[in-house]
């Protein structure tokens, strides 16, 4: 008899797998995985589709904060009802894409900078989807981009012409195909930063371009922000000096708390075309704020100006004293960003002290002089503008002006910061 409880587990015979069936049934070998199946392929969305969202997206999120702040002074006193606010919210979207309004008192074409770059971040956030619905993943395909930047622009000139047509029914002037033209092109060029980006065009650009080039456009784009920056302190503290006169003319309107609220907010929207005002200030070329009238370092001719705290930190006269100093700080930006220009090439090999070849040095410095001042001329002419017909048809600095004088200032700023660099990592 055997010796095993009923309790006790049998353990198979030897040669017997213990997952064999039944005796007389052949044993089963190892088990094989059964087959993945493949799993679907991701549906993209039509090109068309995703274009058309992202474009109408962004046109969405950059229009209602205008909308918002235009809407206030006529909301808070209900003189106009909701349409007539929704209408002037497109106006102001029109203007900050750079298409003037044709009124009564003379074309309107001073573009508030700050809705500008709201619209073009927007854009090129239309053009990152639009790239991404395509499957365009870091792919590193020119044509795919330029293909996402089309269909965005496509869309969104369309949107322009209906802004247009919307508008210019309720008393402005607006010319629908000005409005198709300027948003394809605004529209194309802010997806195509967006795409490019997103597909890895930049970064293969950037690996076939020389690498005096690219140190020199780095070392210009440096300079450039710099030079904003200078800008953007000075008139900040001439704002503040005539803070005074800013809050008398905001008290002067009779709009109540939201209409003054309103007036603030748009004059915030024109403070980076104060900047670039303050930036060709600095520069010496200077700016006009009217037919006839010179702001700049040496001269201050203006006559009567309209009651906007903008205008407020306007200086009294040319400077002297201590104030000549400020004909110093582009200079210094040149030399900085000439100086930066020297610990990067000086880290890229690996040893801070180590000296960078002079032709190496002095070729990107010289070049950061045009690179910054196209970014500076560019600047100019899309800061200034028509504020109506008569005296006001011209304010804002001249363009080839400031340009010129800040490549030759920060050519000759990053020559001096690139050498004073070398020779001091020397010691």
């Amino acid at each position: 008899m055997s010796s095993v409880t009923p309790d006790q587990p049998r353990r198979p015979a030897a040669g017997v797998h213990a997952d064999s069936g039944p005796p007389g049934r052949p044993t089963a070998g190892p088990r094989v995985p059964a087959p993945r199946r493949p799993e679907p392929s991701r549906r993209r969305a039509p090109l068309a589709v995703a274009a058309g969202v992202a474009a109408g997206w962004a046109a969405v999120t950059s229009y209602l904060p205008v909308a918002l702040v235009l809407g206030l002074a006529q909301l808070s006193e209900g003189t106009a009802a909701v349409p007539g606010a929704l209408r002037a919210g497109l106006a102001g979207w029109l203007l900050g894409h750079g298409v003037p309004l044709h009124t009564t008192a003379g074309p309107l074409g001073l573009v508030p900078l700050a809705l500008a770059a709201l619209a073009f971040w927007r854009l090129t956030r239309a053009g990152v989807h639009t790239s991404r619905a395509m499957g365009a993943r870091g792919g590193r395909s020119p044509r795919q981009a330029l293909t996402a930047a089309v269909a965005v622009g496509v869309g969104y000139a369309l949107l322009g012409v209906l802004a247009a047509l919307l508008v210019g029914s309720g008393g402005l002037r607006v010319s629908p195909v000005r409005a198709g033209v300027t948003y394809a092109f605004v529209g194309a060029l802010g997806a195509l930063v967006g795409a490019v980006r997103t597909t890895g065009v930049a970064g293969l650009l950037a690996e076939r371009a020389p690498a005096r080039l690219r140190d020199g456009v780095r070392t210009g784009l440096v300079a450039g922000l710099l030079l904003f920056g200078a800008g953007a302190g000075a008139a900040g503290l001439a704002v503040a000096t005539g803070g005074g006169d800013a809050a008398d003319m905001i008290g002067a309107y009779r709009t109540g708390v939201a209409g003054q609220a309103g007036i603030t907010l748009v004059s915030l929207a024109y403070a980076p075309n104060a900047t670039v005002w303050s930036t060709a200030y600095l520069l010496g070329p200077g700016f006009t704020v009217g037919t006839g009238t010179a702001v700049r370092t040496s001269e201050v001719t203006v006559g009567a100006l309209p009651a906007v705290p903008l205008l407020a930190g306007l200086p009294s006269g040319p400077v002297d004293g201590l104030g000549a100093a400020l004909l110093a700080v582009p200079v210094l930006a040149g030399m900085t960003a000439g100086w930066l220009l020297t610990r990067r090439l000086s880290r890229a090999t690996g040893d801070e002290r180590a000296e960078p070849r002079w032709p190496a040095l002095l070729g990107p410095a010289v070049l950061a002089g045009p690179v910054a001042g196209l970014l500076v001329a560019m600047a100019a002419g899309a800061s200034g503008g028509p504020l109506g017909g008569g005296r006001l048809a011209e304010i804002g600095p001249v363009p080839w002006q400031v340009g010129l004088v800040a490549t030759a200032v920060v050519a000759v700023g990053a020559l001096l910061g690139a050498a004073a660099g070398k020779l001091l990592s020397r010691r």
